[in-house]
């Protein structure tokens, strides 16, 4: 730093670095002047109107009183305004009568995606599409019948069949000759099918009875999917599904969504955008 300042008309400060290298005492821009006040000034009137600074048991509300739950509502409410001509004719509509309103069908349909992403979609995939021992809802296979009212009905009452483990009222090769009818979407080829009453369940021709919830087993839709096709069969055979007497039975239930859990007019919401996901019958 020089001694001496070399620049003695210069506003600067008198410290000089490697000849003229220095320090300048100039006023900073008008801009960056204006900015800087008008920086502070707009906290104080932030910290003013809205809330802000925290006290011992609450904190400072702001004179506007606003709050973010308040400004959710409020947005809140001009939604349901939207939405309030359609949702008002809901409840006294049937689904059938929703479905052939193609404009309040839309409607369903697009207000529906958020009720199945959060009720259903964990069970049944994204768009219907299954998971491992979950029903596939985009195809034409129905345990229980595909219409929109049947829809309705598992929805609301849940679903629970039973299948009777048969362990130990056939034998191995029992089995293994029913397993192999079944995978080849021929269950009748067996005398077992007729002798063993199979039928009695599954129907005369193997296609099941929405009745009981008994699967169709000439279609080669197989609920518990698994690589070893057969295998699987076998094990569903010998330990049949939710019967409680065999401890390594399967366990297949859908929860009820009716009474407090989903309202009438979210259930017919549901099952109508399930009816069109593609397998409604």
């Amino acid at each position: 730093m020089s001694e001496n300042n070399p620049f003695p008309n210069e506003k600067n400060s008198g410290h000089i670095w490697d000849d003229n290298l220095r320090e300048l005492l100039n006023d900073p821009p008008t801009w960056w002047r204006i900015g800087f006040h008008a920086s502070w000034i707009l906290v104080i009137v932030y910290t003013v109107l809205y809330p802000s600074w925290p006290m011992l048991t609450t904190h400072y509300k702001g004179v506007m009183g606003w709050t973010q739950i308040g400004e959710f509502n409020e947005d809140m409410k001009s939604i349901e305004q939207v939405r309030a001509k359609y949702e008002d004719q809901l409840p006294n509509k049937s689904a059938a009568a929703i479905m052939a309103d193609d404009e309040l069908s839309n409607y369903v349909v697009s207000s529906a995606k958020v009720l199945f992403g959060d009720n259903c979609a964990a069970c049944h995939g994204t768009g219907g599409a299954g998971n491992p021992t979950y029903p596939v809802l985009a195809d034409d296979d129905w345990l229980y019948g595909g219409t929109v009212n049947e829809i309705i009905t598992s929805i609301t009452m849940g679903r629970k069949g039973v299948m009777t483990a048969h362990g130990k009222s056939l034998s191995t090769a029992e089995i293994d000759e029913l397993a192999n009818a079944v995978a080849k979407g021929e269950p009748a080829s067996s005398p077992l099918f007729m002798s063993k009453a199979c039928f009695a369940c599954h129907g005369m021709d193997g296609k099941g009875m929405a009745a009981l919830g008994s699967a169709n087993l000439t279609d080669g839709i197989n609920r518990f999917d698994e690589k070893d096709q057969l295998a699987s069969i076998k094990y569903t055979i010998t330990h049949g599904v939710n019967d409680v007497s065999d401890s390594a039975t399967r366990i297949a239930e859908m929860p009820v969504f009716g009474g407090s859990k989903l309202s009438e007019t979210d259930i017919k919401k549901l099952a109508i955008y399930v009816h069109k996901l593609g397998g409604g019958q």
